[in-house]
């Protein structure tokens, strides 16, 4: 079984088909909790054993990365209800000459972008829309399923609400999100709300509609989604053969993923299957800070900020609703924060791109942080380190195109605009493979 408890450690204990987000006796977010004595029932080799069975498997809906662990996730979730499409099970990508240039051993990147959606996002919505699902086949009342979103969380709920078929509203900052993270809700039938603010003001209405409007919440402080999400961290183990990495370093802005992520450390290590956790560090857009701010006031309260504009626009967020839970995920494992600049973070997401990646501009910001922290030697050659991608790089094609048209990207590459004369081409073509690979031509 799992259930429901609050994150401050009242009493109270809550159904996972209950329509609850907070809680009742102190406000504070709940979480997901498992029976871990019944898990042990099964020796760790044994579940080694299984999910290894079950990987990438014919047999729905067990080919799932989320839903081969679904004893881990939502063990009281009946099969007959599950909504997937195949997501998790995704590429853990050696990037050896990007790690060379650092100075680095063992670079990898888990490609979460390679996901229906686009996004790791699908990861938690599978579980949530199942859920869902399953409350409504049961008698539960819910209109619509709703979210706020700076983009890929609104294409994962209307393609999988979709899927359910069970009405999605998606509210968004109207003018902040790319065009092709805009398309997807549309597409998919959800119903598109956008709203003169900025994700945080997003956030405050689509709340008030889950206590007022009989739908239901799938933002990340519904702790369903951090089942899915959590996911992430046991497939790392896995695909290591059953070992973690030095460091885990993962882009931050509502801060659900890191909380996600540490409670898949944290379950894969209490029940035997992996012997430690790594230290994670993550990653914010300076002009969308607040983790860092208190991290280096020695772990201080949240003191919300109004978010800047950036570049990684899916995490603009000043206001970060799962905090508290980052916080402990952090000092739990000897975490760190970084901050980099929107000249950092977009250089990072080039270089990296010229070494085979085709990188979103949060998972910029992620690859911006390793290059600091390998900078200053926290890092070193000796660690193996995964850098978390969060969605894919076809959803930022703006992102892409206006780094290489600007004048003054690091890693900035342009077409070579000739006649049609043989000459030409031949003094373009020598002169450019004579140049270095990564300078421009």
């Amino acid at each position: 079984m799992a259930e429901f408890r609050c994150i401050a450690g009242c009493h109270g204990r809550y159904p996972l088909d209950e329509v609850i987000y907070r809680c009742p006796l102190c406000g504070e977010l709940l979480e997901v909790v498992h029976d871990l004595d019944a898990l042990r029932a099964r020796p760790a080799a044994a579940w080694q054993e299984l999910f290894a069975v079950r990987w990438r498997s014919v047999d729905e809906p067990y080919g799932s990365g989320v839903w081969g662990k679904h004893e881990w996730v939502a063990p009281e979730l009946d099969v007959e209800h599950v909504v997937t499409m195949l997501e998790g099970c995704t590429h853990l990508m050696p990037v050896p000459h990007y790690a060379r240039e650092l100075g680095l051993g063992d670079v990898r990147v888990k490609q979460c972008g390679t996901s229906h959606s686009g996004s790791f996002k699908d990861l938690g919505m599978t579980v949530l829309v199942s859920m869902v699902r399953q409350m409504i086949a049961r008698g539960a009342r819910i209109r619509a399923i709703a979210c706020a979103s700076t983009g890929d969380t609104s294409a994962a709920l209307a393609a999988y609400a979709a899927a359910a078929g069970i009405r999605a509203v998606v509210i968004l900052p109207r003018g902040k999100i790319s065009t092709a993270q805009l398309v997807q809700p549309l597409a998919m039938g959800a119903l598109v709300l956008a709203l003169d603010t900025d994700f945080d003001g997003c956030m405050r209405i689509v709340q008030e509609l889950a206590d007022r409007e009989g739908v239901y919440l799938a933002n990340s402080m519904n702790s369903l989604r951090v089942e899915g999400q959590k996911t992430v961290a046991i497939e790392i183990a896995q695909q290591l053969g059953w070992r973690v990495p030095d460091w885990v370093i993962i882009p931050g802005g509502n801060l659900g993923n890191v909380s996600a992520l540490g409670a898949g450390f944290d379950m894969a290590h209490a029940l035997g299957l992996i012997d430690r956790k790594p230290r994670i560090c993550v990653a914010q857009a300076a002009h969308a800070s607040p983790l860092y701010t208190s991290y280096r006031r020695g772990w201080a309260e949240l003191e919300p900020v109004k978010a800047k504009p950036t570049l990684a626009s899916a995490i603009q967020i000043g206001n970060p609703v799962s905090f508290k839970k980052a916080v402990r995920a952090l000092r739990a494992c000897d975490g760190v924060v970084e901050a980099v600049s929107e000249a950092e973070l977009a250089d990072a997401a080039a270089r990296a791109d010229r070494n085979g990646l085709f990188t979103c501009p949060h998972t910029g910001v992620a690859l911006a942080a390793l290059e600091k922290l390998a900078a200053a030697g926290t890092i070193t050659r000796r660690d193996q380190v995964v850098v978390i991608s969060t969605a894919s790089g076809l959803k930022f094609a703006d992102f892409k195109v206006g780094y290489h048209e600007q004048v003054g990207g690091k890693y900035r590459n342009t077409p070579v605009e000739l006649p049609e004369r043989y000459d030409a081409v031949r003094e373009a073509l020598l002169r450019g493979l004579d140049s270095p690979a990564n300078s421009q031509p």
